[in-house]
């Protein structure tokens, strides 16, 4: 199944951007912002720049959270329930809506994000199919400050997300990439699965700067594995998906942040790991590109599949039309724009299980055991002698 990745668009609800009427949608699903010219070296211009974004569904400042579910989401998790592994992962600078999305409120169940109703909808899923048997784990890996932190570690009598015991990337030539010391916990309710997410919630690593008053400081990665199989089938499938929420892009000059500060220093490995995203990013949407720049950092390593590889995978660009925040919008609208570009090749993840098809041959064996006594108990063996 090749196919390229799907991109969406959700603008934020802002009274002062609705004022302005920066942007408009229009039937072709085309994003329209008008930036007004500046007066530059003395002349004035007055003529309006408009750009125009392509998106396969945009929500306007109006959307509920099940519209951007029903879109978003709900294709790329049926796929995995079918076996294909999927991503979904939201864009955009600071403040602009992402972590609202991908998690959601806390104020109103209504609220909720793309994870939680991701696990509501895939218990439902389990329970109301009565041909398969599935079982389901999780993972919530943070990516700060270029180093990866289990978030749901057990580990006790820590102080902040940097207690926490480290991950670390491995390549296997095999399988992949594998993640030493992410543990995955078994979840076989809907109550457990969200628990869990509360308590990676709570891990996450989370500050105040002047463009957000709850700005997450890292790149996170909660991943479901699920399991399935038909009743006495020794085909198994096993799939994954990542739910993505990256840190915002932020201009540190901009956000009016000391350039000593710890928030300015993670702003800047913010920064970077988006930079060497983008880099990917380009590098895929190049037809003539031979070497893609995964290995340059531990979140592109991570996403490596999701990117041009053995997934399913969406995006959400999250924007902001304040006039402030205008030219940070028109940048996360050109990176979904290449991003679109890229084509992954997703497969069946499919095979035999190993213990089931043991018990199948046994019992052939033995079939053919009682066979051979059979016929030598009531066989002519004449000729033998």
């Amino acid at each position: 199944m090749k196919e390229s990745i799907s991109v969406f668009c959700r603008v934020k609800p802002s009274k002062e951007a609705a004022r302005h009427e920066s942007s408009t949608v229009d039937k072709l699903k085309q994003l329209e912002i008008v930036v007004p010219k500046l007066d530059t070296d003395g002349h004035v211009n007055n003529k309006n720049e408009l750009h125009r974004y392509k998106f396969n569904e945009i929500f306007e400042q109006s959307a509920y959270q099940d519209q951007v579910f029903s879109k978003v989401a709900k294709p790329v998790v049926d796929s995995v329930l079918n076996g294909y592994n999927g991503t979904i992962f939201a864009y955009g600078q600071t403040g602009s809506g992402k972590t609202f999305t991908v998690t959601g409120g806390a104020e109103k169940y209504a609220d909720r994000g793309l994870i939680p109703r991701t696990l509501s909808y895939l218990f439902e899923q389990f329970m109301s199919d009565d041909e398969n048997d599935y079982k389901m784990q999780i993972s919530y890996l943070e990516l700060y400050n270029e180093n990866g932190y289990d978030l749901l570690s057990p580990a006790h009598d820590f102080k902040g997300l940097e207690d926490l015991p480290k991950v670390t990337i491995l390549e296997d030539p095999v399988s992949g990439i594998k993640i030493r010391n992410l543990q995955t916990f078994p979840v076989s309710t809907e109550e457990e699965a969200v628990n869990q997410l509360f308590v990676g919630d709570t891990n996450r690593s989370i500050a105040e700067t002047p463009m957000n008053m709850a700005s997450t400081r890292g790149h996170c990665i909660f991943t479901l594995y699920i399991e399935s199989r038909r009743s006495e089938s020794s085909i198994i499938k096993r799939s994954k998906l990542h739910l993505v929420d990256l840190a915002g892009s932020e201009r540190i000059g901009k956000s009016s942040v000391e350039w000593k500060s710890q928030v300015a220093r993670e702003g800047k490995y913010i920064n970077l790991s988006l930079h060497y995203l983008e880099q990917v990013i380009v590098a895929l949407s190049e037809k003539k590109r031979d070497h893609v720049p995964y290995r340059n950092s531990i979140l592109t390593s991570v996403l490596r599949d999701s990117l041009g590889g053995n997934s399913i995978t969406s995006m959400i660009a999250t924007v902001s039309l304040e006039p402030r925040n205008i030219q940070e919008s028109l940048a996360t609208c050109r990176f979904a724009q290449r991003v679109a570009k890229i084509k992954n090749e997703a497969v069946l993840n499919e095979e035999l299980d190993p213990s089931l098809q043991i018990q199948r041959l046994k019992r052939e064996v033995n079939q053919l055991k009682e066979q051979i006594r059979l016929q030598g108990k009531y066989g002519n063996f004449s000729c033998w002698n």
